[in-house]
């Protein structure tokens, strides 16, 4: 007689901070995050190597510090720099890891939330290949909401934010080309959990 078929057990969404539906690349740049702290905020970046290149992969070169510097003339510039984020969304939404949620990635720099200082202890870095000020794929978002709803659900999220937000004057992106409209559609979350000037605002 047959032996009745056993499914296996569904994976988990998230373990030990590693998000399923990600590519996972571990990143060197990264730390403990302070006894204690769990995410409390999002942060969407926009990210481009060299700027306006598309999937050239050196941005996964950069986080994972394998950039060749002497490879453009752009890269000279930021010659050294070891920095990270959590996730990385390309132009057709591909989803990217290389930090533990659970761990510190290098992602903000110098940066306040709501008088908060150092952002990098208490939030997740997410990075959108794009420009900032220019205009994001409908794949991206997609992605990015899908990976946003999970991160509300597994850790203490309140408040999403961008670069720029959290450190004015110095960055300006992911800029006037983000659909924060479309985000908090998609999450359902009220204005008081995005900054104030992205309340309703949608590029034209």
């Amino acid at each position: 007689m047959a032996q009745p078929e056993t499914s296996k057990p569904t994976p988990p969404l998230w373990q030990d901070g590693w998000y399923r539906f990600a590519r996972r690349l571990e990143s060197p740049n990264f730390g403990p995050r302070p006894a204690g702290v769990k995410p409390a905020l999002i942060v969407i970046h926009a990210i481009s190597l060299p700027p306006g290149d598309y999937g050239s992969g050196q941005v996964q070169r950069l986080f994972t510090n394998q950039l060749d510097w002497d490879a453009h003339d752009y890269f000279r510039s930021i010659r050294g720099l070891k920095v990270s984020a959590h996730f990385f969304i390309t132009r057709d939404g591909q989803l990217w890891q290389f930090v533990s949620c659970n761990d510190r990635a290098w992602h903000a720099g110098e940066s306040s939330f709501r008088g908060k200082d150092n952002c990098n202890d208490f939030s997740v870095g997410i990075e959108l290949e794009g420009l900032e000020g220019l205009f994001f794929e409908q794949a991206q978002y997609d992605s990015l909401s899908s990976l946003s709803a999970s991160l509300l659900q597994a850790y203490p999220i309140h408040h999403v934010a961008g670069h720029e937000h959290i450190a004015p004057g110095r960055k300006q992106d992911p800029g006037a080309g983000f659909n924060w409209a479309m985000l908090r559609r998609a999450l359902g979350l009220g204005p008081a959990s995005f900054p104030a000037d992205t309340a309703d605002s949608a590029p034209e």
